[in-house]
């Protein structure tokens, strides 16, 4: 393996989708692991370290969703999780326990393809020095050194997406923020759709945060309103 190649865990128990994503990802100069079931994947996160692991929800053995906390538990990773069900509440779960964004089957190669780099590209842009200091605003505080918010006080756990979102919408407080820029800004999607994924991760900065703060503009977007924007 190129000591400059990106390694990507693939865990999926569909033979064909496993091995067409894996090839498909090797061709675009990714080194690829495959993983079919839930405790091998588990096991392979660990030895083989992937910088970002695609993940199937229903798996043999235990669901993504398990494989997703016991990862994330041991070692931070980003996640792309795959699901055959366009379930909301099975979308919120799998944001809750660490996952980074998520796809549909049956979705593209050249759309899994597209989110995998904007999610490596957050990740890159994460760990380089950040800029400025905390910022307070209403009850909540975020601060971009140590990527950590707190709610009148109380340290509220948020996945690197959620946290990047939240920090884009308090940084514009008081505007509303259309979906098209969104996607661009936090995940890095220039002119591309997915409002599906803007709107589930709303939807779960509402729940840890608390609903009153993120105001809906139906047919446009969100905007974050504490009461203190000037």
């Amino acid at each position: 393996m190129n000591a400059n190649e990106q390694r990507i865990l693939v865990v999926e128990d569909e033979p064909t989708i496993a091995r067409a994503v894996a090839d498909r990802l090797s061709a675009e100069g990714f080194a690829v692991e495959i993983a079919a079931d839930g405790p091998s994947a588990v096991d392979r996160a660990r030895t083989y370290r992937p910088d970002l692991i695609v993940l199937d929800v229903m798996l043999p053995g235990f669901d993504g969703l398990e494989v997703c906390r016991r990862v994330q538990a041991e070692r931070p990773v980003p996640v792309l999780m795959l699901t055959a069900r366009d379930d909301e509440t099975d979308l919120l779960v799998g944001l809750g326990v660490g996952a980074d964004d998520y796809l549909t089957k049956p979705f593209s190669m050249r759309e899994l393809t597209a989110r995998i780099r904007a999610i490596l590209r957050r990740v890159e842009r994460s760990s380089a020095p950040p800029p400025g200091e905390p910022l307070r605003t209403g009850p909540l505080e975020i601060d971009p050194k140590s990527r950590k918010v707190r709610r009148d006080g109380k340290e509220i756990h948020l996945t690197p997406t959620e946290f990047d979102l939240l920090d884009c919408l308090a940084r514009n407080e008081g505007a509303v923020l259309t979906r098209a820029v969104l996607l661009e800004q936090v995940w890095d999607w220039a002119g591309a759709s997915g409002t599906r994924a803007v709107d589930s991760h709303v939807k779960a900065l509402r729940r840890k945060l608390g609903a009153e703060l993120i105001r809906t503009v139906h047919g446009v977007g969100y905007c974050l309103e504490t009461g203190d924007a000037s």
